[in-house]
């Protein structure tokens, strides 16, 4: 049952005493779990939320599950503007002279197609445009890291196994950025799957690039498992019979806890460090499993098309 599940071996992780990270969207659900497992190896964490009410709160939850948070600090971050997002960036890089590890958690999962004020989809938006921007900016701190003597920078980009369902992706426009899959079945999920191939894509090339630059990063994508979320459990008990059907799902889904588990394993794990170049570009599911993609993820033309245009749509809309 999702509730009784604990995994976490603390000793398959690396010592992190020394080292920076990032979590993005960290305050609930997985991406709080994610930072917890990560801080259990004893890294210094910036907790991406976008108030600091919602950093207090977790903070709260945290020390309850017994972690020190001596070491998490707060670092205002919203991706609902890609030009927020690169304010946190630089934010980040006036504070800090190093950074290991950067988890790309942060998303809108299901809900109804909407556009910024900008008209930009919002799912395409939050999902990969402000991520992507952010990572971009703090590219030269993780760069300028992975070249000093014992580092191990990565960079975990949290997927999803919807990425495997999305009916003929283009990323070749900006109209193509602005589908809403309105005249497909489960609109919503095909959505949300569009925008988590995106991730993969992206995260591919940037490994691509790294590897021909010969930078030492390693970029992996994870699909944490099917979680017992907070937004699930309130998404099931929402339908007709949602008490039955939250209480079903619980049999079969992971808990938070241990839906954070698998990307902080590929953030922080020595069985990684020990095998980079098998992990490189990798896609993983739980727990630390290597697996391989959709067909349509391990598209390098898809993925030139992605980049393209999301480089023309910063440019065109002053984000960059």
């Amino acid at each position: 049952m999702a509730s009784s599940s604990r995994v976490g071996d603390e000793s398959s992780l690396l010592d992190l005493t020394e080292k920076v990270a990032v979590v993005t969207g960290a305050n609930s659900g997985i991406g709080l779990y994610i930072l917890f497992h990560v801080a259990r190896a004893g890294a210094k964490i910036y907790l991406g939320a976008r108030t600091e009410d919602k950093f207090n709160g977790a903070i709260t939850r945290l020390k309850t599950e017994g972690l020190d948070t001596s070491r998490v600090v707060w670092l205002p971050f919203d991706l609902s503007d890609p030009r927020k997002a690169k304010e946190s960036a630089k934010w980040l890089l006036e504070r800090e002279k190093r950074l290991d590890i950067l988890i790309n958690n942060a998303a809108k999962i299901l809900g109804p197609y909407a556009q910024t004020p900008d008209g930009l989809s919002d799912s395409m938006v939050i999902n990969h445009m402000s991520p992507y921007l952010f990572t971009k900016t703090l590219l030269p701190l993780l760069e300028s890291t992975a070249r000093q003597p014992g580092s191990d920078v990565r960079i975990v980009n949290v997927s999803s196994v919807a990425h495997r369902w999305v009916p003929n992706p283009r990323y070749d426009s900006l109209e193509a950025f602005n589908n809403d899959f309105a005249d497909t079945w489960k609109a919503k999920t095909n959505l949300y799957g569009y925008t988590k191939l995106a991730n993969v894509l992206w995260t591919k090339e940037l490994q691509r690039s790294f590897d021909r630059a010969n930078i030492p990063i390693l970029a992996m994508t994870v699909h944490p498992g099917s979680v017992m979320s907070e937004g699930n459990v309130k998404l099931f008990k929402s339908l007709m019979f949602g008490t039955i059907i939250n209480w079903l799902f619980s049999l079969f889904f992971i808990s938070p806890f241990d839906g954070g588990y698998t990307p902080a394993w590929a953030a922080a794990s020595k069985a990684v460090a020990e095998d980079r170049k098998k992990y490189a570009g990798a896609y993983l599911v739980p727990f630390g499993v290597i697996e391989e993609a959709s067909e349509d993820a391990r598209r390098e033309d898809l993925a030139k098309d992605l980049l393209t245009t999301t480089d023309a749509v910063l440019k065109q809309y002053d984000y960059a």
